[in-house]
């Protein structure tokens, strides 16, 4: 899978984030995961669909064993 370079849907995604992004256990996993798929059209970021979806992965599983400092 082949994504356009696109830096101002990459602005927007990492907006997004930031306005979501309230504190809260969810709302900081949300962001991080746009962060992450804001990745994929940003013109200085090297990165794949499938990079974005093993980092999203861990950050689900993170979030599933309670938090990083369990691990």
């Amino acid at each position: 899978m082949t994504v356009e370079e696109d830096g101002d849907r990459a602005a927007l995604l990492r907006e997004i984030a930031e306005e979501v992004h309230d504190g809260s256990s969810e709302a900081s996993q949300l962001a991080a995961i746009l962060y992450r798929v804001s990745d994929l059209y940003d013109p200085d970021e090297e990165t794949s669909p499938q990079e974005i979806y093993l980092n999203v992965k861990y950050i689900l599983g993170i979030k599933e064993q309670g938090g990083i400092e369990r691990r």
